[in-house]
């Protein structure tokens, strides 16, 4: 018996589109933020190939990564291996992540913590999607502004291992009188360990000794956050 192939759905190029949906003029006639994050990588890629533009390029590879968050810790190989990528695109869409990143590590950090929420909203970006887990400490003032924030390990975070000395050292050249610590977990999931809460302990006591408080110990996942002290994990 023979078979036939249903056409392939005709895409149009985006030169054939109408003016008003094509994403570059769309994004001058409204504003970058008028546009999908397909669209936007789109403008990046430049061009699809035959049988597929490159709104559609983008979508799918937006698909195949799962989203934004997905497609920031793709490699170079994943990316330019992909159907439509190659080497070229691949290099410009992982500049375009690095910038953005760079960006967020380059916004002026003076402002005031009042809540783990804060914290998270300063940092989530940075370390959300980390592949191994950091610890930083957010500099404060005594009104709880930020000063600046330090990396100070990389590596299994624990009691162990972490040295309570690089933990205070900034802290205590730049005079600040407090500081909260925060460590991410690259599974996703910010539920504390007891490692964790043995680390967390262990700081604050070494913070009272020095006078430098231990505000909170913040987790961060890709599923939220954690507040140490609000759960009462290494704080009396």
């Amino acid at each position: 018996m023979q078979t036939t192939t249903a056409p392939a759905k005709y895409q149009p190029m985006v030169r054939d589109m109408p003016t008003e949906e094509r994403p570059r003029e769309r994004l001058r006639l409204r504003g970058p933020e008028s546009l999908t994050n397909a669209e936007l990588i789109a403008i990046l890629l430049r061009t699809g190939v035959r049988g597929e533009n490159v709104v559609n390029v983008a979508q799918r590879i937006l698909a195949k990564f799962e989203g934004l968050s997905g497609l920031s810790r793709a490699s170079f190989g994943e990316l330019a291996t992909q159907h439509a990528m190659g080497e070229a695109k691949a290099s410009q869409l992982l500049a375009a992540m690095e910038l953005g990143k760079r960006m967020l590590l380059e916004m002026p950090q003076q402002r005031m913590i009042r809540s783990a929420a804060d914290i998270n909203a300063m940092l989530f970006g940075e370390m959300a999607l980390l592949q191994q887990e950091e610890v930083r400490v957010v500099l404060l003032t005594t009104r709880h502004e930020v000063v600046t924030t330090k990396t100070v390990y990389r590596g299994n975070v624990s009691s162990a291992i972490v040295r309570v000395g690089e933990v205070f050292r900034d802290a205590v050249r730049e005079g600040c009188p407090e500081i909260i610590v925060v460590h991410n977990h690259p599974s996703g999931d910010p539920s504390p360990s007891a490692e964790d809460a043995k680390l967390t302990k262990t700081l604050i006591e070494a913070g009272q000794l020095i006078g430098v408080e231990v505000v909170d110990h913040v987790v961060i996942g890709r599923n939220g956050f954690v507040s140490m002290k609000e759960r009462k994990m290494g704080f009396a």
